[in-house]
């Protein structure tokens, strides 16, 4: 049975910090993020981001973010893998839940969904998931 959970997030803080950088070469880096979730996810959430810039300022990114929460009354934590592409101010991304990776009463979480937000510190966030 699919089901969907809907929330928020708040970015809580963003410490992104070049690796590999030079003349003519797209711009690599690395990005830490905290997040907090509420509504249908409560939680806290942790990614590591990759990304390359262009010099329009459009990136390309991937990203694994530890959930640890709960989805309903269910508890327990998950990992997620993203990718997305940032252009025109928009970060567009897919996101899934890694299989084998929920643990607690969420283990055999499996799910995924996409996003386009804007920049902010607040964007909704819906996971269309199934819990054998």
């Amino acid at each position: 049975m699919q089901n969907s959970a809907h929330a928020r997030f708040a970015i809580k803080s963003w410490d992104e910090k070049p690796y590999s950088e030079g003349r003519d070469l797209p711009r690599l880096t690395r990005a830490s993020v905290m997040k907090a979730f509420t509504g249908d996810i409560e939680g806290e959430g942790q990614v590591e981001y990759l990304m390359m810039y262009l010099k329009d300022g459009s990136a390309t990114f991937v990203g694994l973010e530890r959930v640890v929460g709960r989805i309903g009354a269910k508890t327990g934590t998950f990992v997620l893998q993203r990718i997305g592409v940032f252009e025109n101010g928009q970060a567009k991304e897919s996101f899934s839940v890694i299989p084998g990776s929920a643990t607690g009463e969420l283990q055999g979480l499996r799910g995924h969904g996409s996003s386009a937000v804007g920049h902010g510190m607040e964007h909704p966030f819906s996971l269309n998931y199934d819990l054998a």
